[in-house]
């Protein structure tokens, strides 16, 4: 069977779009193939607005997210693969989803890895998640 990622990317994009709030992507940039600017990538992450009113040319297809975006004045084409969205938000309510992993994406003799939620050893306090709209 074909992948149920992008099927669910698309549909609760349709949903806070639907409900008049802004849809926000968060990205493991360090995927293959995922094609951000650089300067928008913090610890390997990025937060994308994907609002209709924010990006140009928006395509949400099995394979990728692609549009048009303007990072600092300046615009940029983005590609970002289904398996690089870790998770799909409004950005006013945080309600949204983060996508599971897909089935046999791991062999049954890899280690489980933590949750990225989990502190370090070095006991560093971290921060939560938040936006910053940039015009």
């Amino acid at each position: 069977m074909t992948s149920h990622r992008p099927y669910l990317l698309r549909a609760l994009y349709e949903w806070i779009s639907d409900n008049g709030m802004t849809p926000h992507i968060l990205v493991d940039a360090q995927l293959p193939g995922v094609r951000v600017p650089t300067h928008t990538v913090k610890e390997g992450r990025v937060v994308l607005n994907i609002a209709d009113r924010a990006v140009a040319k928006l395509e949400l297809d099995n394979e990728a997210v692609r549009f048009t975006a303007r990072f600092g004045g300046v615009s940029h084409p983005v590609v970002v693969p289904v398996s690089a969205v870790l998770a799909i938000y409004a950005r006013e309510t945080g309600q949204g989803m983060a996508l599971p992993e897909e089935a046999g994406a791991t062999s049954p003799d890899d280690e489980p890895t933590p949750p990225d939620d989990t502190p370090d050893d070095d006991n560093s306090p971290r921060r939560g998640a938040h936006l910053r709209v940039i015009k």
